[in-house]
């Protein structure tokens, strides 16, 4: 019996082996924005293991877009040169490589999350002025972000625009924007962040504008590449992003070339409400998927090969994106297609290995 799980997805122009894609991660490892061999080993085991596709973790288009200042960038030719190595070992296995392009707003400016996560002042070493939709800190104790003006959203847009580029230069088939977590699009969307009064707030229209527009300009430099949108589909917090208005907004941006909503749910405010247990965020995929024309990606809390099979065979998803259990097992592709009985073709290094599983 066919198993969905191993089925291919079929994008405009590409196609996915499987629908097992490793959801972006941040790594923290990154040198002034530069890859570095750990990128390579971290993002070839992915491939090695036979998942369909790769989005690497959130990759800033400018250096003050960066969680922490040991992200990985794309606002500099330079960054190109370990990223095309990564792209091509990727796709020598036979996985489509993507990356997250990123701007992390008023949650920049951060510690490594290992040592403390908490945000540097602009005034601290390896620390600097956030940028935000309207002046409210994450944290109480943050320094306030400043309140972008429109140049500084007309540079935000060149630099998606110019990131874009240089990821199709890179190899990347697929690129995500990070419309999710709490992060600058988010930011944007969401009316408990965004208290503007101009042409970027208030109204839905207003309010979802900015990523339009950043649509818009990262489309205009693709070729054959798949545009995908991470966004977080409820708040979990009175006011805040509604379902309604994600699901609102997928079919807009279906209409604008973006190919798949990546769904995941949260990250904006310190007083969210999250219930959170196994496939927690799936109904927001589904309504999703439901009412829409849209590719919808299911992400969260999915551990094993039967949970993201059902999630497919019921219809609520396209495919499965998955994050902490690649972690613990690199190889969770090949393990899945093991126990749902599917004969998955191993790297012919690993192919020994293979009868003992």
């Amino acid at each position: 019996m066919t198993k969905k799980l191993f089925t291919p997805l079929v994008l405009s122009n590409n196609t996915l082996g499987n629908r097992i894609i490793v959801s972006p991660m941040c790594q923290y490892s990154a040198i002034d924005g530069l890859a570095t061999d750990w990128h390579l080993a971290h993002y070839g085991q992915f491939a090695i293991g036979k998942v369909g596709a790769i989005i690497q973790e959130a990759t800033a288009v400018s250096p003050e877009g960066r969680i922490t200042y040991a992200d990985l960038g794309i606002w500099s030719d330079e960054q190109i040169v370990k990223l095309k190595q990564i792209t091509t070992f990727i796709k020598s296995q036979g996985c489509i490589p993507g990356i997250q392009l990123a701007h992390a707003g008023r949650k920049a400016s951060c510690e490594k999350p290992w040592i403390t996560r908490a945000q540097i002042a602009p005034r601290e070493k390896n620390g600097w002025q956030t940028i935000a939709p309207t002046v409210i800190p994450f944290n109480q104790e943050d320094n306030p972000p400043k309140a972008m003006s429109q140049e500084d959203i007309s540079d935000l847009i060149n630099a998606f625009h110019s990131g874009a580029k240089r990821a199709v230069q890179a190899g990347y088939e697929i690129i995500e924007l990070h419309g999710a977590h709490g992060y600058l699009l988010h930011q944007f969307l969401s009316p408990l962040t965004n208290q503007r009064t101009d042409r970027y707030g208030g109204s839905f229209e207003n309010r979802i504008r900015l990523t339009l527009e950043i649509i818009e300009a990262v489309k205009s430099v693709l070729t054959t590449q798949s545009l995908w949108l991470r966004i977080s589909a409820t708040d979990w917090a009175e006011g805040g992003w509604t379902l309604e208005e994600s699901i609102e907004l997928a079919k807009i941006v279906h209409t604008k070339g973006v190919e798949l909503i990546d769904v995941s749910t949260g990250g904006l405010v310190k007083h969210q409400q999250i219930k959170v247990k196994q496939n927690y965020q799936v109904p927001f995929a589904a309504a999703i998927k439901q009412q829409t024309n849209i590719l919808v990606g299911a992400v969260g809390l999915i551990k094993t090969s039967t949970q993201a099979e059902e999630i497919l065979e019921e219809g609520f998803a396209d495919c499965i994106l998955i994050g902490r259990e690649l972690l613990r097992d690199p190889h969770f592709a090949m393990k899945a297609a093991h126990e749902l009985g599917v004969d998955l073709a191993w790297a012919n290094q690993y192919e020994r290995g293979k009868e003992t599983i």
